[in-house]
């Protein structure tokens, strides 16, 4: 098809948005929905584990315009990719494939749950980076669900819509994630991280005033390719299953004592896996005790360790995410650590305020000494979860 100039000069705005979904449809649409990306700040590989994980919400965001359509089809534009797919329900097969099944994936879980959908037009775009561990997928899950919840009537609370993008994105699409993605970017609020139960969904606001502690948090995307849809990732959740099943407990959430389970289990390999999760979750419940207290700064220690722990006992760092977290420190960060599934993506550092901007740029010094292609940064925001904007 022909992409008129509005579409391909939209940016990630609002209104923007609105004059896109005219150029394209050639009707107004009934509103503008959002979702957000997230940073986990820290509890890696946790959320399988019935663990604790505490993540919040970015600015960086889904951004949906729709209306109804009455053939009972679902037609998404996306302006990021430049194009446009049409599906009906007949179309919802597990396993489709494209950045597409994410859409059909919720209007699917949806269904499937019992709920009646009438068809629409949808148009996204989104300035959540993809591949970099910060949950673009879920983003656009939940700003399709949330749109779609609005314009069908639907009264689906935050939690269960959560649990409904993750059945899309575990079922349909076929990655296994746990809940933590979809979680963050429904339920997460302004100025705060969410501490979450993955085990008793509970969850608590718990207040992340970096400002105020004279602190920033710098978020760099090493630009490693990464999936979460691969055998390593799917290594270390087996992993974990299987050492539930040896030391006789329903998930590595229920280990008290890691030194008495690891000498219950003969492999190495696994051992290392154990003792990363059950320490990852004491460093969760710890960094909720800090900040509850408004010690942000005494957060550092506890992103080191966390990194160091996925980069010895739960191997999934890779050099470059290794050079930009040592970097970070020697650049005057006070603590830094990979965030999210893995094998590429990003870092989060913990930095005096007004230096990501320096310290971003020492960072794509080393990169470039090291051969690496050049790293995007940004400094994070503690950001509202999903919404409707009009």
């Amino acid at each position: 098809m022909a992409w008129p100039d509005t579409v391909r000069r939209v940016s990630n705005d609002a209104d923007a948005l609105v004059e896109a979904f005219h150029a394209q449809t050639d009707r107004r649409p009934a509103g503008v929905w959002a979702a957000p990306g997230r940073v986990n700040l820290i509890g890696e590989h946790t959320d399988y584990n019935d663990g604790y994980v505490m993540p919040f919400a970015l600015a960086q965001r889904v951004l949906i315009a729709a209306a109804p359509r009455q053939d009972g089809s679902w037609s998404v534009t996306s302006l990021n990719n430049h194009s446009t797919e049409t599906f009906e329900s007949a179309d919802l097969q597990p396993g489709m494939t494209g950045w597409q099944a994410y859409v059909a994936g919720v209007v699917w879980a949806l269904e499937e749950a019992g709920h009646r959908l009438g068809g629409a037009d949808l148009v996204l775009s989104s300035d959540v980076p993809v591949g970099a561990g910060l949950s673009s997928s879920a983003a656009l899950e939940c700003a399709v669900l949330t749109a779609l919840a609005d314009l069908n009537d639907l009264d689906i609370a935050g939690l269960e819509r959560a649990k409904l993008a993750r059945r899309s994105e575990n079922a349909f699409v076929g990655a296994p994630t746990g809940l933590m993605d979809q979680a963050a970017s429904t339920l997460c609020t302004a100025g705060n991280a969410l501490f979450f139960d993955c085990r008793t969904t509970e969850a608590e606001q718990v207040r992340f005033d970096t400002s105020s502690a004279g602190l920033e948090i710098l978020v760099l995307d090493t630009k490693t390719p990464h999936a979460l849809v691969d055998s390593e990732y799917a290594a270390r959740r087996a992993s974990c299953e299987e050492a539930a099943r040896l030391l006789g407990v329903p998930a590595l959430r229920d280990v008290s004592d890691v030194d008495t389970a690891l000498q219950q289990l003969p492999d190495p390999v696994i051992q290392r896996r154990v003792r990363h999760v059950v320490t990852e979750n004491a460093r969760v419940l710890e960094a909720v005790s800090v900040l509850r207290a408004g010690r942000i700064a005494d957060l550092a220690p506890l992103l080191d360790a966390s990194h160091a722990s996925m980069r010895d006992d739960f191997e999934i760092t890779v050099p470059p995410v290794d050079l930009a977290v040592e970097v970070a420190r020697g650049s005057g960060a006070l603590g830094a650590r990979m965030t999210g599934g893995g094998f590429g993506g990003c870092i989060i550092a913990l930095v005096p305020a007004g230096e990501a901007e320096r310290i971003g740029r020492e960072i794509a010094k080393s990169f470039a000494t090291a051969g690496y292609g050049p790293p995007v940064h940004f400094t994070a925001v503690p950001s509202a979860g999903a919404q409707r904007l009009q």
